[in-house]
């Protein structure tokens, strides 16, 4: 298995120091790049879990495999974000598209249940300096992803008002807005699924709020998150990326704009419903004869919605709302001025710092009530603010750099053990479905089998020995893995980096002789420094003296023979396996990464 790790704990004190230091180490190497390394992926060991009904939901009883005859997971999906690659100017994810919270319940009667989507999808990693002056509307599915790796869906509910009744044509000037038509359908996280089985959200992602430290509380008795009561004291944090590249936070973001000493609190939307209030029109009276001024601006035209306001009641539609930098202050005669009667443009989002763009960037904010309701336009307005470029792929067509990798490739991080009465407990994160196995030694020229049949609760696992002896070294391994459904298989034609991110030199001529240095991809989690190498390769040619600079870095002679094939070559590291699997090896690749001239 790729990736299985271990690491060997002594019960001195000075063991438990030096262990606590390589915990840190391994745990702070990261990008600088929030597109990057903003993917919330403390679950992607985990298999998503679902209540399917809600005595289900009553009983706590979560599976992680289940079915209605339409939509089926019939063997378990991880959560969320697997896979992370970028290059200079994309960011690449895959995804199952499943939470990493408990998925569900539905109300009764609602029919669809979330399956693995499987998903690759692309983000502008730049954006282009100059902002499109004609705006791309958003369209229905996936106008970008939450850090949890579960699609984020527009305010649209795909009907809309046709002239004489309601389609489900998803085009049209009256677009029925989700969370007032749909929000039954929701579960406590404010979530559902088409019949795809897409689980998506239309407006405040409130479970990710919570799991990532945003300003939410959960009620673990009726299962249930709310807005904290408590004062808001922090920034709220990134919640996912748009398709045209830029962030969307939660709905907490510093005061003034641009002052990240301005102290925080609630961003307030610049919509309001056409109800006569704030200067806007009152449909009651104007009986939907007009678009607001802004989708006017956006969709080139003037249309009339549905006059009945009992069957359709106001509020029903986007289009029921107004924007306020289009209305007049009938108090000051003045038009009203984000800044400082609201926060939002008409996309919901603003140019600020934030705590990851001290700078400066444009940003979407959620937006809600001050009581945490949901308000109008929830995640983003009725079109993107930058280029919408960002979309679905089946394969990376570009060389790019591994930034995460789940499944097999997840690390095994040991917690410091715990000691009492002299039995020893250890800890580790696990992959779900994993059975690990624990070896310990006291000389390290001879080492006992403890257990081979450890089995992980869901990301974890733990084992408990009564050690007679003073100290002990203790290694963890990953000896099997259930079956699983992956979120698919990417696939790269223009090069790229399975484990290793780039060599130099990156050619040389026949009858030559070199030193070629390889830099491995941390987020593979390499083996430690020093760690044996089985072989180094490029192309057919095998490398000879190799040494193991450091975790990330390594060295290897190579001689290219006169008569040698000349082009693109690939380059292969492999390493020894994990103790317990002496058959087992790790490979790493870059396709296409030393030429021969």
């Amino acid at each position: 298995m790729k990736t299985q790790s271990h690491q060997t704990f002594n019960l001195s004190p000075l063991a438990f120091f030096c262990a606590a230091i390589l915990l840190v180490l391994t745990l702070t190497v990261r990008a600088d790049d929030p597109r990057t390394n903003s993917w919330f992926t403390t679950y992607a060991g985990k298999y998503a879990r679902v209540y399917t009904n809600a005595a289900s939901f009553t009983a706590n009883n979560a599976v992680a495999t289940w079915g209605n005859g339409s939509q089926t997971q019939s063997s378990p999906a991880y959560c969320g974000v697997q896979e992370v690659y970028s290059s200079s100017n994309w960011v690449y994810i895959r995804t199952t598209g499943l939470a990493s919270h408990t998925m569900g319940n539905w109300s009764a009667g609602f029919p669809n249940l979330p399956t693995n989507q499987k998903v690759l999808y692309k983000i502008p990693r730049t954006n282009s300096i100059t902002i499109p002056t004609t705006k791309t509307q958003t369209g229905l599915g996936a106008i970008g992803y939450f850090v949890d790796g579960v699609a984020m869906f527009d305010s649209r509910d795909g009907y809309v008002w046709t002239g004489s009744a309601e389609s489900g044509s998803g085009t049209g000037y009256w677009n029925r807005d989700a969370y007032v038509n749909e929000g039954a359908t929701f579960d406590p996280a404010y979530a559902h699924q088409e019949n795809t089985g897409n689980y998506h959200y239309h407006a405040n992602p409130i479970a990710l709020r919570y799991l990532i430290g945003d300003h939410v509380s959960y009620n673990s008795t009726a299962k249930t998150w709310s807005e904290s009561t408590n004062a808001v004291t922090k920034h709220s944090p990134l919640l996912g990326w748009v398709r045209d590249g830029y962030p969307i936070y939660g709905p907490y973001g510093y005061a003034v704009s641009n002052n990240a000493a301005s102290g925080v609190r609630r961003m307030i939307s610049g919509f309001v419903l056409r109800n006569g209030q704030f200067g806007t029109d009152n449909l009651t009276n104007t009986l939907r004869a007009n678009l607001p001024a802004w989708a006017q601006r956006l969709y080139g035209l003037n249309s009339a919605g549905p006059t009945d306001t009992t069957t359709y009641p106001i509020g029903r539609y986007m289009e029921d709302k107004a924007f306020l930098g289009d209305l007049t202050n009938s108090a000051t005669t003045n038009k009203y001025i984000m800044g400082t009667d609201y926060d939002l443009d008409e996309y919901n989002g603003r140019w600020c710092v934030t705590p990851e763009f001290p700078n400066g960037t444009y940003a979407y904010f959620v937006s809600i009530a001050n009581n945490g309701t949901p308000v109008f336009p929830y995640n983003i307005g009725r079109a993107f603010y930058g280029g919408a470029n960002g979309t679905s792929v089946t394969s990376i067509s570009e060389t790019v750099v591994t930034n995460f990798l789940g499944y097999t490739n997840l690390t095994t991080t040991l917690n410091s053990p715990v000691v009492k009465n002299g039995a020893v407990t250890l800890s580790w994160s696990a992959l779900e479905g994993g059975t690990y196995m624990v070896q310990s030694t006291t000389n390290f020229s001879a080492w006992t089998t403890n257990s081979t049949t450890v089995a992980a609760v869901q990301n974890a696992a733990s084992y408990t020995n009564n050690s007679p002896d003073s100290y002990r070294f203790y290694r963890v391994a990953r000896t099997a893995l259930a079956a699983y459904d992956a979120a698919g298989s990417t696939t790269t034609s223009g090069g790229g980096g399975n484990g290793i991110v780039s060599v130099s030199p990156t050619s040389g001529n026949r009858g030559t002789t070199f030193t070629l240095t390889i830099n491995l991809d941390s987020a593979v989690n390499p083996p430690p420094q020093n760690a044996p190498i089985n072989s180094v390769t490029v192309g057919t040619i095998t490398g000879t003296g190799n040494v193991h600079v450091s975790q990330t870095q390594l060295t290897s002679s190579i001689t290219i023979p006169a008569n040698a094939t000349t082009g693109a070559q690939t380059v292969t590291v492999v390493f020894p396996g994990p103790p317990g699997n002496p058959t087992a090896t790790v490979t790493y690749t870059l396709t296409g990464g030393f030429t021969i001239n």
